[in-house]
């Protein structure tokens, strides 16, 4: 007999069980790796995970199995940075940020006051990141509550593990977009109560940025951190000299950028921090011994000529690095491509990033960074079964390029400079089938 919700994928397994480290070849005991596995799914859990061979005697009789010899699968990809609500917003023209803010960004999350564009838009915006192989993401819905019910109705209807949070701004943003202080506070208490640990929810408060809240709300949002150590923060930092300069001219009693968060208490282990390309060295060693993170989006730094994340500074200061698209600053959803874009920074920088930090990047390491790894970014016995399986053969070109690998190594690389959403068979999340590029 077997269970009513299990099955087992037989395909090529690679997952990360550390950071493999700056090197060509990864840290000893950092990957493991099947060559002809066994993924064993039960429960929207793993059951077992090991070699096809060794796992195959301890099937049940009779237990689905969905042969995708030739693919690969790994745990399905996490984006550390995110805002829905700039989905269509994508690719305007020419503008650095806060240009872009007030011309692209600001009228369009006005649109999501309409709770049907909300539930719409939420509902465009996860299938897109399905498609794109990705399972859980840290998201900025806009300034209304309705934008936040509206994503996360979306995401428990699919089972999906996702991190959201209503923007806060009470200044410098346009009327339609700006809370009264306390009465974000009050809509974002609300939220968290009918939102954060349902299912697989978490509530992530979102001040947006400095320059758009007051110093009242900043205190305020460390004071909902204070009280419930369980809740994440996303914010913006260091992005652009020209926010520097409004930063250093809103809080001139404040020493740099990041103090500004800090004298609020908003600086801490679930902390993430979008950009952070013009920081010291010791504003990276401070956020490194509070245990935040910076997310690294290298297509939306590159698309808004914000500038080149300086990736190994960061890690020489022990601080947590997460992968992001940004959009819709990004140019694209697909972690494959946010990969690429990261490579290519790297090389400009004399910084090259291996096949193997990267794709740890986007699994364990993002998971780990935002302190969801007890759930999610492995493929191990318990872990919750989201998964991408990988075709390396999606395209003509990429297939060339593929048959002629002499490595995992090389065919990793080829599918992070090469590939795109093609390359995602399917999506699973939940132990549950969510996108299969076929059907």
């Amino acid at each position: 007999m077997t269970h009513n919700d299990s099955r087992v994928l037989r395909a090529e397994l690679l997952s990360f069980d550390a950071d493999p480290g700056e090197a060509d070849t990864p840290a000893e005991g950092s990957v493991r790796h099947h060559p002809d596995g066994a993924l064993w799914i039960e429960d929207g859990h793993i059951r077992a995970v090991g070699d096809h061979a060794r796992l195959a005697p301890e099937l049940p009789d009779g237990i689905e199995v969905i042969d995708h010899r030739g693919k690969l699968i790994m745990p399905g990809f996490i984006d550390s940075h995110v805002h829905y609500v700039q989905l269509e917003i994508m690719a305007s023209y020419g503008r650095q940020l806060l240009d872009w803010l007030g011309d692209y960004t600001f009228p369009e999350e006005c649109r999501f006051a309409a709770r049907e564009h909300a539930e719409a838009l939420s509902e465009a915006f996860l299938d897109e990141m399905l498609r794109v192989g990705t399972t859980t993401a840290q998201v900025f819905c806009s300034s209304h509550p309705v934008s936040v019910d509206a994503f996360f109705s979306a995401s428990r209807r699919r089972g999906l593990r996702m991190l959201a949070g209503k923007v806060l701004m009470d200044r410098h943003a346009p009327d339609a977009l700006c809370d009264d202080t306390l009465g974000g506070i009050r809509d974002t208490e609300r939220l968290i109560g009918d939102w954060h640990g349902k299912g697989r929810l978490g509530y992530s408060l979102t001040p947006r940025f400095a320059p758009t809240s007051s110093r009242a709300q900043l205190d305020a949002t460390g004071g909902l951190m204070r009280n419930d150590p369980s809740l994440w923060l996303q914010t913006h930092l260091a992005e652009n000299t020209g926010e520097l300069d409004w930063v250093a001219q809103l809080f001139p009693d404040s020493r740099d950028y990041l103090s500004v968060y800090e004298e609020s208490g908003l600086v801490g282990p679930r902390s993430t921090f979008a950009h952070g390309i013009h920081l010291d060295q010791a504003m990276r060693g401070r956020l490194a011994d509070r245990g935040a993170n910076l997310a690294f989006c290298p297509s939306s730094n590159l698309f808004l000529g914000s500038g080149l994340f300086d990736r190994l500074a960061a890690r020489e200061m022990g601080l947590n690095i997460t992968y992001a698209s940004d959009v819709g600053g990004g140019t694209d959803l697909s972690g494959l491509a946010t990969l690429k874009a990261a490579y290519q920074v790297g090389q400009l920088r004399g910084q090259p990033l291996t096949a193997w930090q990267g794709f740890y990047g986007l699994t364990l390491g993002n998971a780990r960074a935002l302190s969801l790894d007890g759930h999610i970014g492995r493929l191990a016995p318990g872990m919750e079964a989201d998964l991408v399986v990988l075709d390396p053969a999606a395209t003509p070109l990429l297939s060339r390029r593929t048959a002629r690998s002499h490595s995992l190594a090389e065919t990793l690389f080829a599918l992070m400079m090469l590939g795109d959403d093609r390359c995602v068979a399917e999506t699973w999340a939940g132990g549950h089938l969510q996108h299969q590029r076929d059907r």
